[in-house]
């Protein structure tokens, strides 16, 4: 790892844990505590902080201070949270562990995980709307790509996919609808907003490129994720491996050597489409660094 990404990514992790941490704090003596305590479990509990990287940059590319993006970072890592929640509980995956540590509904039981979940999402649109934009009419704009990502046409849509495929063997395109819609709609939700922050909501070339980014990332980062489930250590991931052994994987679907060579032609694809910004090499190192990955 070159020493200006893990400087750069060091700032922006340690600033989206500030911001969230602030965030939540001024709550801590309301009546229902207990909830905003099993919030602050999941929300907290570290992680690669990559969503909230991406809004950062694609802000600082556009020109302004990325710091700007903070509400709409912090927005799409609660979204993400709440997906996680909602993911280990029984009725869904029914995992014991998450980053390492018991999942919530381990620690506060499932009705709580649930309540935990939906304030998470529903809070996040409370903090997107905090943002400071250059027009008015942008946090329309904005509102709508987080909604539509994270709702029944993006994050959710594609967690039902998954789950009316569990029963079957998917063809290639179906687990691609599945996989761009369960994993990459909140990756280009955060990329999008990073540029709205940052004041390009009418470039439609650098709204295009963002999205073009994400679509390439998130299948390079899901298709690594599913190779980390066979052979990955389940010390260093914090979660349990082979879990994914009978689902409709891309290693399923291709085995691990193509997958790794998607891996590469999709990490070469979201670099491509950076060219229209000018200095993207952090984003560029930052995604070439997915490839290799272990945790």
């Amino acid at each position: 790892m070159s020493q200006m990404l893990e400087e750069r990514s060091r700032e922006y992790r340690e600033h989206i844990e500030t911001y969230l941490k602030d965030w939540y704090a001024r709550f801590h003596d309301e009546p229902q505590g207990k909830l905003f305590e099993a919030m602050e479990y999941s929300l907290l509990a570290g992680g690669k902080r990559l969503r909230p990287i991406f809004a950062f940059e694609f802000c600082r590319m556009c020109g302004t201070d990325w710091k700007k993006a903070a509400p709409f970072a912090a927005a799409v890592e609660m979204i993400h949270n709440y997906s996680l929640i909602h993911d280990d509980l029984p009725c869904m995956d029914n995992d014991d562990y998450r980053r390492g540590r018991l999942t919530n509904h381990k620690v506060y039981g499932e009705a709580m995980a649930v309540l935990a979940g939906d304030a998470l999402l529903t809070d996040a649109f409370c903090v997107a709307s905090t943002a400071e934009l250059k027009k008015p009419s942008d946090m329309a704009f904005a509102v709508g790509v987080l909604a539509e990502c994270a709702g029944s046409l993006g994050m959710v849509g594609g967690q039902v996919l998954d789950m009316m495929s569990e029963e079957r063997l998917c063809t290639e395109q179906e687990v691609i609808d599945i996989q761009t819609r369960k994993t990459g709609a909140l990756i280009n939700a955060a990329c999008v907003l990073g540029v709205i922050a940052g004041g390009g909501s009418e470039n439609e070339e650098q709204i295009a490129a963002a999205g073009r980014f994400a679509g390439a990332l998130g299948m390079a980062f899901q298709i690594r994720d599913d190779m980390l489930d066979v052979i990955g250590n389940a010390a260093e991931l914090g979660k349990a491996v082979g879990v994914d052994a009978g689902k409709n994987t891309f290693v399923r679907l291709y085995g691990l050597e193509k997958c790794g060579e998607l891996v590469l032609k999709y990490t070469q694809c979201a670099t491509d489409a950076l060219s229209v910004f000018g200095d993207r090499a952090f984003l560029t190192d930052l995604v070439k660094s997915l490839t290799d990955r272990t945790v």
